[in-house]
């Protein structure tokens, strides 16, 4: 090991030592430190500055209590994070999630991706990450209200359109961002739309928003294969998941040409060989709050599997859409066994080291979340500029703009890739390309 690439080990050893049991912030963190060996034997000033150091530490960690009282008047304790991460390119900008599998570690790994994805866009935000291991499920619409104004009545403090701006995540969709933006409103006594991204439509929102991580994640996998003469048209697709994004990847596929034949939830994967009905599963996701098992009800042909594994289904693109970690190494090698070409990550770290690797040694178009899934937060800073200037723009100008910052993203990804030595690998690309901007707010703002 060379010496810089030493002292950037030792730099990841400090991180897990002062960070244990977070294993999924380790792991995000790893990601981006294992490509920077070429990057600081460039810009020595960034060793100099302690720039990775110091970018590895959040500027901000704000853990608190949320009671909130459930239909049967019983008293619930949940625990609310907010971590903001770095500031250096703009207001912290980045989701919340509700979900029982949110700890500190979970938060820290999704705000330091943010730091970088942001840094891709283009755009003047910077990186958090939050919300609670608040399980909204199975609740109703008072308990899942009472829940966001307790959560809110604590988080206000922390935000503004200039400080702080989060957004939606999983289990965080419009109904949870409007409970929260009413309860930010009444405790402030200002009416900042701002403050929040992902709003309804009638009160700050953007149009495109809700399609703007699958739309985005596809236009980038559009160019990935653009980039190898080649295109969506008539390819086979699998997409996991069925929320948001996964519904709007499968939306955009089928625009351009694809075809997407399965699609999950925790509970199994359906298949259906002829293509998916994308208007029953936006009724069940969207209107009935079902699980995606009814599909076979209409679709008798369709497969149900029980707690199935997608990516065993021939592909030729994949685009995992629901979690971190959800293909391994086994996975990654069963599906470029099957031919797959092309991954796009619609989810946030969906896929695990050993994956990563297969994918990069076996030269398929792989697009990492940190840009692939970049859509989602680009069309939330689209949605700042508009409530910043009291404007709405048409769905077809935002979707322009979307598609526009994607390409961008793809073009400096593969150049930087490109410029480091490393032709077609979007991994590096993107790490490099996120860091070098940030570093260099960071060195000119000195050392704060």
């Amino acid at each position: 090991m060379a010496q810089v690439d030493a002292k950037i080990e030792t730099m990841y050893q400090e991180v897990l030592k002062r960070n244990p049991g977070e294993t999924e912030f380790h792991q995000a963190v790893l990601e981006v430190l294992e490509c920077l060996g070429p990057v600081v034997a460039k810009h020595p000033e960034y060793l100099e500055r302690r720039i990775i150091e110091r970018i590895c530490e959040p500027e901000r960690q704000i853990i608190f209590r949320v009671p909130w009282q459930d239909d049967k008047g019983k008293v619930n304790i949940n625990r609310g994070f907010r971590v903001e991460f770095s500031s250096a390119l703009g207001p912290y900008k980045g989701g919340l999630r509700f979900h029982p599998s949110v700890y500190l570690g979970i938060v820290k790994f999704l705000g330091f991706e943010q730091i970088f994805k942001n840094s891709l866009t283009g755009l003047p935000i910077g990186g958090g990450k939050g919300g609670s291991d608040f399980d909204p499920k199975g609740k109703s619409d008072d308990e899942v209200m009472r829940f966001c104004q307790s959560f809110m009545t604590e988080l206000y403090r922390h935000l503004g359109e200039h400080t702080d701006v989060p957004a939606g995540d999983i289990g965080v969709g419009g109904r949870e961002i409007g409970y929260m933006f009413g309860q930010y409103k009444r405790i402030t006594n200002r009416y900042e739309p701002g403050v929040l991204t992902g709003k309804g439509l009638t009160w700050g929102g953007s149009l495109v928003r809700t399609e703007a991580t699958g739309y985005g994640a596809t236009f980038f996998v559009n160019e990935m294969l653009k980039a190898r003469k080649d295109s969506f048209e008539g390819k086979t697709c699998t997409v996991s998941g069925s929320g948001n994004v996964a519904i709007y990847t499968i939306e955009k596929i089928h625009q351009l040409g694809g075809k997407c034949v399965a699609c999950s939830d925790s509970n199994g994967v359906i298949y259906d060989e002829k293509g998916l009905d994308l208007d029953l599963i936006k009724r069940l996701k969207e209107v009935e709050r079902r699980r995606i098992e009814d599909y076979i009800k209409t679709h008798k042909h369709a497969k149900y599997v029980a707690k199935g594994n997608i990516w065993e289904i021939p592909c030729q693109v994949a685009m995992p859409s629901a979690t971190q970690n959800e293909i391994n190494g086994k996975d990654a090698a069963t599906l470029v066994k099957n031919g797959c070409i092309a991954v796009g990550e619609g989810a946030n770290m969906p896929t695990t080291p050993e994956g990563v690797k297969v994918f990069l040694e076996a030269k398929i178009a792989y697009g990492p979340g940190k840009a692939a899934n970049a859509g989602g937060v680009a069309t939330s800073a689209l949605e700042m500029q508009q409530n910043a200037g009291r404007d709405s723009w048409t769905f077809e100008y935002t979707e322009r703009k979307l598609e526009d910052i994607m390409i961008n993203i793809h073009n400096n990804c593969f150049e930087t890739a490109e410029e480091y030595g490393a032709s077609g690998n979007y991994v590096l690309g993107a790490n490099i390309c996120g860091f070098i901007k940030v570093a260099n707010a960071m060195v000119a703002h000195g050392l704060i």
